[in-house]
């Protein structure tokens, strides 16, 4: 077998049916540390630098696994494509690389129905390589987007594929963790675009300004979306309530633990806003179905890959933070678990405001990377594990 491309696409399905394979990632260690291939169940993965299979080229090829096919992943796909050449060279018989590198997988959206009825088609998009989630609401030729991401194509040809005008596009807060893509959906469709005016005020986007307890709605029937604030993760985290039995909620609500109050360097006073949140959210409905903006892992997902479940359940699966039953001891939690934040978080929240333009190579970079937005000790773990590495 000659040496072919793959696609984010065909990578996700060949991880999630459990073929046997090996994953090469030649990027160097730093970059490989930062981000790399995630999937629900555990595969065969190593990292071996481009520049070592140029430097030591044979110990270098034999590090990898000759028995089973292999799958070369890069920044750009260029090395992979070179290594890939390698390693037929010697023998392999199944080597494939990456079209388009890393950033394919950074930017893969993998569509999940969640609801389909008479009324309504709701799909959860799960973003693999940043963990985390957007949204798509259909009733009628009309489709709602929550959170899209900066992969406009995408949304725009979904929007096509099930013959629907794009009416109206959400944020849940401004996002920093990655770049959103509610502006320019907006901008190429005529959408309206909403969020709180308790993050966007300042900012530069040409947005509908929501308010507390109102009701959107299709053209045409079609589910209730009720808007609900729940500031705490920033000053204008929004959730919304679909047709009384979904609960989108953004950044507040994570299935493990809840969105963190720090990254705009105000920990106690938007923790205390978190801390009422937190309160107002225990009095819903315990059957609502939680569909977060994030998760940490795969863990988290039903059997069924998708990242949903009754905000009872969520409750007690956090009784670690939803018990603490004074603002003293949540802030304390806060602060115990604060984590220094990625750089790129400042400049990213600035070019979601439309307050700073880069360019595409440059936001490929800063959307690249796992999101750090749940205030846990899991996550304060794992950043003092990776410290010390």
């Amino acid at each position: 077998m000659t040496v072919f491309s793959y696609t984010a696409n065909q990578l996700f399905e060949w991880l999630v049916d459990r073929k046997d394979m090996t994953v090469l990632d030649v990027r160097n260690d730093k970059d490989f540390n930062r981000f790399h291939v995630e999937a629900p169940y555990p595969f065969d993965m190593i990292n071996v630098s481009y520049y070592d299979f140029m430097e030591i080229e044979d110990e270098s090829v034999a590090r990898v696994p000759k028995n089973k096919p292999v799958r070369i992943v890069c920044a750009k796909e260029g090395s992979a494509k070179y290594v890939a050449e390698i390693l037929e060279k010697h023998g392999f018989e199944d080597v494939g690389y990456l079209a388009g590198g890393i950033k394919t997988w950074g930017n893969l959206l993998v569509p999940k129905l969640v609801e389909e009825n008479d009324s309504y088609v709701l799909y959860q998009f799960i973003r693999p390589g940043k963990a985390s989630c957007s949204y798509g609401l259909i009733s009628g030729r009309e489709i709602m987007f929550f959170d899209p991401s900066r992969n406009v194509d995408f949304y725009l040809q979904f929007a096509r594929e099930h013959d629907c005008k794009v009416i109206k596009t959400f944020e849940t807060h401004l996002q920093a963790d990655y770049i959103a893509g509610s502006r320019m959906i907006a901008e190429q469709t005529g959408a309206e675009f909403l969020a709180n005016d308790a993050d966007f005020k300042d900012s530069k986007n040409n947005y509908i300004s929501l308010q507390d307890g109102e009701v959107q709605t299709f053209s045409s029937g079609g589910p209730e979306v009720r808007v609900l604030f729940t500031p705490g993760h920033t000053p204008g985290s929004t959730s919304f309530i679909i047709d009384d039995r979904f609960l989108i909620s953004g950044d507040t609500v994570f299935i493990e633990s809840m969105g963190r109050p720090d990254l705009g360097g105000q920990a106690e006073p938007w923790a205390k806003m978190l801390f009422k949140s937190m309160n107002m959210i225990k009095e819903l409905d315990p059957g609502l179905i939680v569909l977060p903006g994030h998760y940490i892992s795969w863990d988290e997902a039903n059997d069924d890959l998708q990242f949903a479940m009754p905000l009872g359940d969520v409750i007690k699966r956090n009784d670690a933070i939803y018990s603490i039953d004074n603002e003293d001891d949540f802030i304390a939690f806060i602060k115990e678990n604060m984590r220094p934040q990625p750089e790129e978080y400042k400049t990213i929240r600035m070019v979601n405001a439309n307050l700073e333009q880069v360019d595409d190579e440059r936001a490929e970079e800063l959307d690249l990377g796992k999101n750090e937005c749940a205030a846990s000790a899991y996550a304060k773990a794992q950043a003092e594990k990776e410290k010390a590495a």
